[in-house]
């Protein structure tokens, strides 16, 4: 695949060994247009910068070398990687946000991102479970790729049959949560307590809706979203 090159400083210097690289994070760039998200990128000030860029047109911007560390992911976590920028590669769309008018992923960014995902996972040997969402690996501070993002485009594992998603019986609301949450953990997520209820509790909820409730994304556990969780448990290669 055809690259434009437009280099940021903003990354680790000393390069990482290959085998280092373990995920793909997705993110959408979150500003008014990408001329304004170039120029953050490249902003040595900014201290912020990905491997790839895709802009609505399916242009792809390559700004860091994949064997260089990219500041993407910043505070994150996800099974037993901490601070995910060392194990990661960092693919930005260019997208408006929830701050400034969430858009829709054009086919051509997603066809654009489809081919990069595939010549990484190849090259990479990342499995399909490891891309993630920036809002997986960050979820109380991070809402991006969105509900708006088309995860069952990218890999087959993210493509949920709601035909075979088994129905449970009415759980009450204390056991829910504790199912729901061992659910997650399982997955990978991470940012929460099993044995208590927190403040950021609704954040995890919401990260895991957004990929795969996408129509109902209000941070509360009802019967579907447990069920949900529990169909990937059983059945995902997690």
């Amino acid at each position: 695949m055809m690259y434009n090159n437009i280099k940021s400083p903003n990354f680790k210097k000393k390069a990482r060994k290959t085998t280092e690289i373990r995920f793909i994070i997705i993110h959408y760039t979150g500003m008014q247009s990408k001329r304004v998200s170039l120029a953050r990128l490249i902003d040595k000030k900014s201290k912020v910068s990905c491997h790839y860029l895709i802009d609505r047109k399916g242009k792809v911007i390559k700004m860091v070398d994949d064997n260089k560390v990219a500041w993407h992911a910043g505070k994150s976590k996800w099974k037993k990687y901490v601070n995910l920028n060392k194990y990661s590669l960092g693919i930005e769309l260019v997208n408006k946000g929830h701050q400034y008018g969430y858009e829709k992923f054009t086919f051509s960014q997603i066809n654009s991102l489809n081919e990069i995902c595939k010549t990484l996972k190849k090259k990479y040997k990342i499995k399909d479970q490891n891309i993630l969402a920036h809002s997986d690996i960050a979820p109380t501070r991070k809402k991006d790729p969105g509900e708006k993002f088309p995860w069952f485009k990218i890999g087959k594992n993210f493509l949920i049959n709601s035909k075979k998603i088994k129905k449970v019986k009415e759980i009450s609301e204390f056991k829910i949560r504790k199912l729901f949450f061992k659910n997650l953990y399982k997955i990978g997520y991470r940012y929460f307590n099993l044995n208590s209820h927190s403040k950021t509790d609704k954040f995890l909820v919401k990260a895991f809706q957004r990929k795969y409730v996408q129509n109902n994304v209000n941070g509360l556990i009802d019967q579907k979203t447990y069920e949900i969780s529990h169909f990937i448990v059983k059945n995902s290669k997690i």
